[in-house]
């Protein structure tokens, strides 16, 4: 059934009414209910903000590195110190390894540019600062319901944003209702901010409805591929940040990886493969977990533990893919919109200060009697940002890698090390894209086949296990969250002329290629398997599937990461 049926036959469904509906309970979703809240008490205004987020609480589906520039925190909730945020470990050192086979070069410190530059920051866990921004906002008077998927945007008459509905509870696999049925609910605002995050379910609607992405670059993303260790105490090393690049990946195609040292003995590490790969044998996760035996990065973990792991996608576009952020009744903020810096592999500053800029203009509208109009003085104010200003310096650094490995290295040495030092903040030039991720790919017969070890279970993995200890878990009678506009497009092209990708890029084993029972090949889709990474909806060749919300709270519940 249609959500239309739902509601012709079930309907209508309930509404509550708000100033401002935030969807999305990560960083930047939380920093704009915060915000929108301290500029209410400061002037006395009785304003009602909701937040709804998919995940069992906030921070259980969030997954960064991370090493995190609390600048825009600091903005927001200058005492955050005092009040306990849960960033404790501050960078100490930083690493940049150039990796071979067996051996790795270490750029010296005076060489290492500005992106590549941690002083200042802290390893954290990125799932622990949202759940304590998450606190910050209830004890504001925000409210925060976890669990509840933002299924539809509800529009008004005249084509603007009026606020979202939530998925309906208790539909079967089969589509039809059972005993635990709930109709899903509207929550509508004034105004309402989708941060989702990466490739986010309705943000990717809204671009296309609005066009908010015309005249824009394509944007590009990179899958990371994320584990926490427990190492023992003497290979410790609290506060280091090393980055690396080279091996496993060839001069053609873009990837790197990160390992951080936070408190009590853990290691954050993981690795970053761009979505615009061309050989479709190529396996991120396989690559993640060959990475992992190089002797720079094995010597961190020889005789540690695994004990979580996860997956995300990451927008890497910068400031030429960034679409208009506002539209009628609403706005994009954070990764939604695609405003991370992929030269310093940093997004949650950037989600934290976008999410405060939309809410100011937001709590500007609402005073002055407005609604569902554009909040055009976000982008302005965005523009007149030290943000846009880190964005536009960095504009360039993906557009080049497109170029290969050396150029992308050497380029962005020459505009993150040695412009800034003959004083030129902002490269004089620009580079464009055009091509999208998705059309990379090579048909599997000109490539060369990508042969991985087995995993031994100590330092490499395979994807079941893996998954186990993302904690992921869906209810299994419901409909499938991973959906083909055709299905007969994955056997007769994906598996014909690509080999079956999505087999590969998935980092969770939700896809697989089986035979039937009268030998027909047949893909298989194991939609309780899936973390969220949206991988499948970005790389997929034939752009067919198409992630939609599954159930609240249902997917995986990271620990620590």
């Amino acid at each position: 059934m249609t959500s239309s049926a739902f509601v012709a036959q079930y309907g209508p469904r309930e509404s509550m009414d708000y100033d401002v509906v935030i969807v999305g309970g990560g960083p930047g979703g939380l920093a704009a209910a915060i915000r929108l809240k301290q500029l209410a008490a400061a002037q006395a205004r009785e304003l009602s903000v909701v937040v709804l987020e998919k995940g069992s609480e906030p921070g259980a589906h969030i997954l960064s590195g991370a090493v995190m520039d609390p600048r825009a925190l600091t903005e927001l909730i200058p005492d955050w110190q005092q009040l306990g945020a849960p960033l404790k470990q501050a960078v100490t050192a930083d690493e940049v390894l150039f990796l071979n086979e067996t051996g790795a070069t270490s750029t010296p410190q005076w060489l290492i540019p500005d992106c590549f530059h941690n002083h200042g920051n802290y390893v954290i866990s990125l799932g622990a600062v949202t759940k304590w921004l998450g606190e910050q906002a209830e004890g504001l008077g925000v409210e925060i319901f976890p669990g509840f998927t933002a299924a539809e945007i509800v529009y008004g008459e005249d084509g603007s944003v009026r606020g979202v509905a939530t998925g309906n509870l208790g539909v079967g696999k089969d589509g039809t209702p059972h005993d635990g049925f709930q109709l899903g609910m509207e929550l509508l605002g004034k105004y309402t901010i989708f941060a989702e995050g990466a490739r986010g379910h309705l943000g990717k609607q809204l671009i296309a409805k609005f066009g908010l992405d015309a005249g824009k670059d394509p944007q590009s993303y990179a899958l990371g591929i994320k584990e926490l260790w427990e190492v023992p105490a003497a290979q410790a090393k609290p506060g280091l940040v090393v980055h690396t690049a080279g091996w496993p990946m060839d001069g053609d195609t873009y990837g790197g990886g990160f390992l951080y040292h936070l408190e009590g003995n853990q290691v954050t590490l993981g690795y970053v493969v761009g979505l615009d790969y061309k050989n479709p044998w190529l396996s991120p996760f396989e690559e993640m977990q060959r990475w992992k035996t190089h002797p720079s990065i094995r010597a961190h973990l020889e005789g540690g533990k695994r004990i979580s792991y996860g997956a995300r996608a990451i927008t890497a576009g910068g400031l030429l893919s960034l679409p208009k952020t506002v539209f009628p009744g609403g706005a994009l903020v954070g990764c939604d919109a695609g405003y991370l810096n992929a030269s310093r592999i940093k997004g949650s500053h950037a989600a934290i200060k976008t999410g405060m800029l939309a809410a100011e203009a937001a709590f500007e509208a609402v005073a002055a009697n407005r609604q569902h109009d554009e909040l055009s003085a976000y982008p302005a104010a965005f523009e007149q940002s030290w943000l846009h200003a880190e964005l536009n310096q960095a504009r360039n650094f993906k557009q080049w890698f497109k170029k290969g490995n050396t150029v992308g290295t050497l380029m962005t040495g020459i505009e993150q090390w040695l412009l800034p030092k003959l004083g030129i903040k902002s490269p004089p030039w620009t580079i464009h894209r055009s091509v999208p991720d998705h059309l990379y790919l090579k048909p599997a017969a000109e490539c060369a086949k990508i042969d991985y070890p087995k995993p031994d279970g100590k330092l490499t993995f395979d994807r079941l296990s893996s998954v186990f200890v993302s904690n992921t878990n869906h209810e299994e009678n419901q409909p499938a969250h991973l959906t083909l506009k055709d299905a007969s497009v994955p056997v007769a092209i994906n598996l014909a002329k690509f080999a079956g990708p999505e087999s590969r890029y998935c980092p969770a084993g939700v896809y697989e290629f089986i035979k039937t029972d009268a030998g027909a090949d047949k893909l298989q889709i194991n939609a309780q398997n899936c973390v969220h990474c949206k991988t499948c909806d970005i790389k997929d060749p034939t752009q067919n599937i198409v992630w939609i919300t599954p159930e609240g709270g249902g997917g995986p519940n990271y620990a620590g990461m």
